[in-house]
Formats: C-alpha cells, structure tokens, sequence
C-alpha cells in the first residue's frame, strides 16, 4: 500500500469523473466542430464542461472560459497575452517573488523583450500585501500576476484585496490559481479577478487539461494560430475527453468545499502538532492559518530534504522536498529563500500534500514513519552531533 502525500503535485482522478470521461473516447468521439450529430454531441459535453468551470469560480458567463492544455500554458498566456495587446500603454509588470516557474520565467522573457518586471518581497510566511502592490503601480503598469495561493508552503494571499486595488487603480490582475481551484472558495467577480489561471489534474481531473478564466472586453491575442476553436483564441481540436474530465471534476470539488475543508484542516492540524511534539528543530513553512487546507510543509535543521524523501518512499509514503534539488538543481527552493530561510535549513525541507483521499490512519502512518527517519539522518549530521554534545 502507498501513503500518498503529494497531491500538490497532482491528484488521482476520481472514479466519477473517469466514468464521466470514457463514452469521449470511443464511443462520443466526434469533432466538436463537425456538423454531424456526433459531432455536435460532443461541442455540447465541451460548453456543458465550459459551464461547470464558470458556475466554480462565478465567473459571468461561460463564454469567458477558454480551455488549454495546463496551468503553465494558462499563465504564460495571460502575461504574454496581456503584454502583447497592452504594451503600448506600458512594458511594466508586477509580480512576487515566490511565484511558480510558469510565471516566473515567463517574466524573465518578458525582461528580455524590454519589460521591467517588480518582484515584490513577501514577508516570513510567504504574504505580499495590498500596500505592496499598491505602492509599486506606476503609470505604465499593465499587469499585476500574484499567486492564489502558493503550491510551496501553501499560504493563501489577500486575493481580493490585490484585486480591489488593481482595478481602482485600472491595471489588468491576473492570478494563478492552480492550487486553489477546488480547494477553497473562489470568486472571480468578487475578487476583482480579470484573468485566472487553473489546472484539472490538481483537483481529481485528469492531466493535460486546463482553463483560463478572460474577463469580458480584455484584449488578448489569440495563444495558438490555426483553426477556430475556443473563440479563435486557441486552435486545435478540442481534448474532449480531458475537458468533460476537467467540467466534472471541478463541479464535483467545488460542490464539497463545505465538507472537505473542515476535514482536511483537521488532518493538517493533526498532522502538523504531531510532528512538533514529535521531532525537535522543526519549523512550519508558510502562515499558520492562512494556508491550503491540505499542506504541511515542514523545515528539519541537520539534514538535507532529499534523503528524506527516499527513506519515505522506503516506506512507501510519497511526498515531496521544498529543496529543488530533487530535481537536479543544488539550489534551495526559492520560495523558501523568499521567507527568509538561510540555504542550509532550506535544503531539509518536507511538503506532505493531503487530499479527498487522505485518511486520519494514514497521517498516523507518517507521523509513526517520519520522526525515526528524521533522528537516523540526524545521527549521521556532525552539526546536529555538536548540538547533542552541547546539551
């Protein structure tokens, strides 16, 4: 049996949506844009899926949903897109520091091409604030792009207080909301939201399939050039399987907020006491309580996040490292750089992502697993050995 603890990364896909998926692939498999009547049966389950995703995040209308292939495409469209069709008002963007990669280097082209691009500071657990964003506007901003809620150390930030000061200062917000979309409410007309990007897999969707909320009368050019599909925004035929997938996976999560919230803010809770009482030189990464219900991401002094990671698998627990180098790269996350935290506690960092599926009997297992993996690679750290001969 495998303890998964990843689903940050992604999610399994719920037996509803599969079985809501599978007549799209051999037996409704028409083009959404034939004339013929399969045809038209499936450009119907497409604007059925476009509908689900809209009612979600109360989005005014359906037609401003446009599917793409992922979170990372939806973000380098919005800013890309954005910067294309209003570069002539200005060619400066704000963001923040602790963004996901899509933004980040999407940015860092952007610089390339003449951009200027503010990386706002955040603060120990990961916040910007409104003031930030408020006092870093300038007359040539065209865009503010700030995270939902940061796939990292889970903090949530002040969303709708961003947006309300975007839009009274008339510059374009754009948020990724990838890790927030079916995990906690989210309410584009409220929030002052005009593009928003998510990913279906991070919600018991299958992979391969995301969206982008474009507020009504934005200009933005079209990502893909080719045939007309998704209003000549994005060619190509439709993946309509993953979009029918995405519409009820969405509508599914959105639908068991109320419960599901509660339950995993318990877990979290246990969870995280546990490993405190547990394990000494620990630390919490990101704000307490303005958190993703399911993450818990913890900081372990003496030992490197890696060798944590593979003890875990030993046992069978799937979870992730705050540390990139997991993925070939010596360099500590930097998001963790962001809040503060020196290199060396940075490199033994822990994410453990819960999700629907996630048991209080499976915390139990990790919080049995976890403290005498952490006291084994400690007895092998000459720094935590001078700590223990100091005391």
């Amino acid at each position: 049996m495998e303890y998964y603890f990843d689903n940050a990364a992604t999610t399994k896909v719920r037996p509803e949506v599969l079985e809501a998926m599978l007549p799209y692939f051999s037996e409704d498999y028409g083009n959404p844009s034939s004339i013929y009547k399969i045809g038209q049966k499936t450009k119907k389950a497409v604007e059925t899926a476009r509908a689900q995703v809209a009612k979600a995040i109360n989005a005014p209308a359906a037609n401003e949903i446009y599917f793409t292939a992922g979170g990372s495409e939806s973000d380098n469209w919005a800013i890309k897109g954005i910067a294309d069709s209003y570069g002539e008002k200005g060619r400066h963007i704000i963001t923040t520091a602790i963004e996901h990669h899509a933004v980040l280097h999407t940015c860092e082209y952007l610089e390339s091409k003449g951009y200027e691009i503010t990386y706002l500071p955040v603060d120990e657990y990961g916040l910007v604030s409104a003031e930030q964003v408020k006092a870093a506007i300038r007359p040539d901003t065209i865009l503010v792009s700030v995270m939902f809620a940061n796939n990292e150390i889970g903090t949530i930030e002040p969303v709708a207080e961003i947006g309300a000061v975007c839009r009274e200062a008339g510059v374009l917000f754009h948020t990724d909301a990838v890790q927030a979309v079916g995990h906690v409410p989210v309410d584009v007309r409220a929030m002052n939201i005009d593009l928003l990007s998510m990913s279906g897999h991070k919600f018991y969707g299958p992979k391969g399939i995301g969206a982008m909320y474009i507020r009504k009368g934005i200009k933005i050019p079209s990502f893909i050039h080719g045939g007309a599909q998704e209003r000549k925004r994005r060619a190509g035929t439709e993946n309509v399987p993953g979009i029918v997938g995405m519409g009820r996976a969405i509508e599914l999560a959105v639908s068991e907020l109320d419960t599901e919230m509660p339950r995993l803010i318990g877990l979290r809770t246990k969870l995280i006491n546990g490993i405190m009482d547990r394990i000494p030189y620990a630390r919490l990464n990101g704000h307490p309580d303005k958190r993703l219900p399911g993450n818990v991401n913890i900081a372990f002094e003496f030992i490197e996040g890696e060798s944590i990671l593979l003890l875990l698998d030993m046992n069978d627990i799937c979870a992730s490292s705050g540390s990139a180098c997991t993925s070939g790269s010596l360099d500590p996350s930097h998001v963790l750089l962001a809040i503060g935290m020196p290199h060396e506690k940075a490199h033994g960092s822990l994410r453990l992502t819960m999700g629907h599926f996630t048991t209080a009997q499976e915390v139990d297992h990790v919080l049995e697993t976890l403290p005498p993996i952490v006291e084994r690679l400690r007895e092998m750290s000459p720094l935590y050995e001078q700590i223990k001969n100091k005391k």
